[in-house]
């Protein structure tokens, strides 16, 4: 639509026939995302709809550093608890732990960090637990 809207011509008039003859001459066909509901349609209006679908796209945090740390300790201690191998937790953990002691060192934009590190021990021991229970007897 490059053409200029004519003077004395009524803009809606001028628009329709700009959309239709699009129409006619197929330029709204094979368009991505044609036939298929509109994405967000039926949420309430959130005017940072794009920061929000571009961070979840580059799967950036909204939180501070210092929350995002103490989010990672979370997902690292179920992810040791999930992991396959002891070996596997326990290198999990090693390096959750070091992010936490360097915090704790170099503070973090955001609220302070009261966060200690997790003890890799009381954990490994939770693995066992669950990996003994979820293995069958032995003959």
């Amino acid at each position: 639509m490059t053409d200029r809207k004519p003077p004395g011509v009524d803009f809606e008039t001028w628009a329709d026939r700009q959309i239709r003859e699009a129409a006619e001459r197929g330029e709204f066909e094979n368009l991505p995302g044609f036939g298929k509901p509109l994405p967000g349609a039926g949420e309430p209006y959130d005017e940072m709809w794009w920061v929000r679908r571009k961070m979840e796209r580059e799967n950036l945090s909204f939180l501070p550093p210092s929350l995002a740390l103490r989010k990672e300790a979370q997902e690292a201690r179920e992810a040791a608890l999930g992991a396959r191998t002891e070996a596997e937790a326990r290198r999990i953990l090693g390096h959750v732990n070091e992010r936490i002691r360097e915090a704790v060192r170099q503070p973090l934009s955001g609220p302070p960090v009261v966060l200690v590190p997790l003890d890799t021990e009381e954990v490994l021991a939770e693995w066992r637990r669950r990996h003994d229970a979820s293995e069958p007897p032995a003959p």
